[in-house]
Formats: C-alpha cells, structure tokens, sequence
C-alpha cells in the first residue's frame, strides 16, 4: 500500500509539473487565425467577415472597386486572382491589391481563380498548381498575415468525382505550412464550391487536422443548391454542432424560383456570428448578379440594395477590424501608385479660417515620387452645421489632378475645384472629412493656397 501510496504521488507530482510547465502547443497564432469556430485578429478580438467578391483579375483597372467597396460598408473584400488560366496577377500587382485593402482599411481574402471546377472543366488548374502560384507570391505575403488571408484555390473541384477533393486538399495545405505560409487558409468545397454530394461536410475534420498551424476555415458557396431555408439551416447546423470554423465565401440571390434564399442565408449568418462574402460588385456575364451597373457605386442594382442596405446586410453588420482602429475611415483611396511614394511632403500644409457657418480647407502632399504625387485634403466645418462643401485652388507650377476619391474633381487649366460627393457633404460644426487624389508634377511640386465655401 506504501509503495501504491508513492507511486500515486510521485504521478500526482509529475502530472501537476506538466500541468504548470505546459507552454501550449509548438505553433504560435500569427495575425489572423481560428479559435474554435471563430476567426479572430493578432490582439485576440474575434473578427467577423461582412463583405463581396470583386473580380480583379478580369478588371484590373477598376481600383476605384476597393473604396467604393469599404464605403458600402464592407469589412472584407475578396478579390479574384489567376495565376496563368487569365491573364496573370503578378507579384507587383498583389502588393498593389493588398496596399488598396489596407488603404480602405479591408480585410483582404486572395483566391486563386485558376482552379474553378477541376475534374469538369478541362482549362482549370490543379490545387497543387495553385499552391505553386502562392509560392511565387511568398516575398510580397509573408508579414501581411495580420491583413491577408490566402483562398488556396476557388471552387478546386466540379462535379466529377468530388471525392479527389480531401487528399488534394489534405496536400495543397500541407504544401502551403511546409513552405512557411503562416496565414489564416480558407478552403472551398468540391461541386463548384457548394458541396451538394457533402465531401466538405463529411470530411471537414480531416481537412483541419491536416494544417499543423490550425488556422484554416472551411468556405461554402450557396446558390441554387441552397434554395430553400431548411437546406440552409441544415448544413450550417453540421458545422455548428462540429466546431468547425466556416464562412460562407459565395452565395447571390433569389432572383427567381428556385434560386438562392439570400433571406435566409443573411439572417443565419447573422445568428450564428459567420462571415459572409457576396457574389459580387460588378462585372458578370450573367448581370443579375451584378451588385452595381458597371462598377457605379451609385447605381446599386436589387442585388446591391440588398447586400448593402437590406436587413443583416453590410451597413447594418459590418465592423471594421481592430488592426486598422475602431474608426471607420472618411478617406480611403481608390487606388496607389504603381511606383511607391518615397518622398514626404516638404511644404506644411495650408489653411484656410472657418468664417462662421462656412468651412476650412487643409492641404497636404501625402507621398512624391518622380513625375507624380499623392494629396490628401481635410474640409473642416465652421461654427454651424454644413451641408455641402467646395475646395478650390489654382497651381502655379503646372500640376494636374489625374485621379481622385471622395469628391468630384473637376480642373480648368491650372484651376482646380473639388465638390463634395453624396456620403460626405454633410458636416457637424467643427465636423471634418477628407478627399484625395493622384496628380502630376514636374520641376516643382508647391502647395498652393486653398479657398473652401459651404452651403
């Protein structure tokens, strides 16, 4: 009995030292990662996906998509990329898609388009192929894991034999955590991302045990295979009652019988704290699921008025991401220059007084670099409420404005006026909102003096 006595103590004593001296397991959360269902940020605050999809890769030269995008009132945006199926997304053009994100201050999910429906459709590329693509990428991703989550590949398999859809996936993450990746993954299902033979939903825990990181979330894509409440309540009920991390990264709407029941899958959503990413901001060749018309922020479609002002839609959910403050932004940029800003301003900014009732205008040289530069200007109410705003201003050394966000820029030679738009105008005394832009210059780059005027 002695010797038991000893025994169990001795057990006891080595169980309490593990106990004290544990240390957690041998990986450590960088930036985004999963907790039990939830994804949550760098500082531990739980982060919920409310956003769209925009198709970059078809449409790179709709920059402008991102701040218009954030000013619908997304917290996320995930943008369409390809490695060689189209045209391909270089590593400069990614930095430049990740600067929009931060800039707009998005959380920005990448997904490599290049695999959509492999098995059924002969062009798309394999999982592996995918990775690869990332891999090429690594220099311009690694340290942006507080801001970037990698969608390893879109809807990775079709139709025919769905079932290649776990080992494949089993070895694009592996591959990813074997070359250093240390990002929040997110996996689409087989059955072009909606998963009606169930691989994803049967299989999901052999997905995540595959990631020594433990930081993936499973990805569903809901249409026409979600047309009714129960089918969606029945398969996020799955993952729920699982524990698995899940967002549902596609879904449209119910245009006609039989679609989508976008109702439901926003409500639930809601209920269940899972993000949801719509499809998408503009540029389908079905247009019904166009959010705007033609990229035009102020021509929200049905689909859009939805997604963006309906019940649990983005303005009504959306909460921006610890990482970039508690503040919504006032002045995203639409876009940045390909060649990054290397010199600061060199000339304070100027001002103009707030006569009472009227408004002040501040501007300052944000980034300069050879042939062109980046502006921002602060509009300040006086000491009663406004509700719109002019800034203008004459250059005297030949600048021009080539791009500007969050007002309308107009110029006359040298003569520039700058109007507020619909979201902005509107100012409490004291209020402030800023605009900016993108400009030229050569030989001398001064800042010139500022006249604002309210109605």
């Amino acid at each position: 009995m002695k010797r038991q006595l000893t025994v169990l103590a001795s057990a006891l004593l080595t169980a309490a030292a593990a106990v004290l001296f544990f240390t957690g397991p041998a990986y450590a959360a960088t930036g985004l990662h999963v907790v039990g269902r939830n994804i949550v940020e760098a500082n531990g605050s739980t982060f919920v996906m409310r956003g769209v999809n925009h198709a970059h890769t078809w449409y790179t030269n709709r920059t402008g998509s991102f701040a218009d995008i954030k000013a619908a009132g997304a917290n996320t945006v995930r943008v369409v990329l390809s490695g060689g199926r189209w045209t391909a997304n270089t590593a400069a053009d990614v930095t430049n898609v990740i600067a929009l994100c931060k800039q707009n201050k998005m959380i920005c999910v990448l997904e490599n388009h290049d695999t959509t429906g492999y098995g059924e459709d002969g062009a798309a590329y394999t999982l592996d192929q995918a990775v690869n693509y990332w891999i090429g990428l690594k220099s311009v991703l690694v340290g942006q894991e507080d801001y970037v989550v990698i969608n390893i590949g879109n809807e990775p398999i079709g139709n025919t034999n769905p079932g290649q859809w776990t080992a494949a996936t089993v070895a694009a993450i592996q591959k990813m955590r074997t070359n250093g990746f240390e990002h929040l993954l997110m996996i689409d299902a087989p059955n072009w991302g909606q998963d009606w033979t169930y691989v994803m939903r049967d299989n999901g825990q052999t997905i995540l045990d595959a990631d020594t990181r433990k930081n993936t979330v499973l990805s569903i894509h809901m249409y026409a295979v979600f047309n009714t409440a129960s089918s969606i309540v029945n398969y996020l009920d799955t993952f729920q009652s699982k524990g698995w991390p899940l967002v549902i990264g596609e879904f449209g709407w119910q245009f006609a019988s039989g679609e989508v029941d976008d109702a439901t899958i926003l409500s639930e959503a809601v209920k269940r704290n899972l993000g949801y990413l719509g499809w998408s901001w503009s540029g389908n060749t079905d247009p019904i699921l166009d959010m705007t018309t033609n990229f035009d922020a102020t021509q929200l479609t049905t689909w859009g008025q939805r997604i963006v002002n309906g019940p649990n839609g983005l303005k009504a959910t959306a909460k921006q991401a610890t990482i970039f403050g508690s503040t919504p932004p006032t002045t995203p940029p639409t876009t940045s220059p390909t060649t990054p800003p290397t010199t600061p301003p060199t000339t304070p900014p100027t001002t103009t007084p707030p006569p009472t009732g009227a408004c002040s205008a501040t501007y300052a040289v944000t980034g300069q670099w050879g042939g062109g530069f980046q502006a921002d200007v602060k509009v300040t109410a006086g000491s009663s409420a406004i509700k719109g705003w002019t800034v203008s201003w004459t250059y005297g050394n030949g600048q021009t404005v080539s791009q500007a966000w969050n007002a309308t820029v107009t110029s006359s030679g040298s003569a520039v006026t700058a109007r507020n738009v619909s979201y902005n105008g509107s100012l409490s005394a004291g209020g402030s909102t800023q605009f900016g832009f993108l400009g030229s210059w050569n030989g001398t780059n001064s800042v010139p003096t500022l006249s604002c005027s309210a109605s």
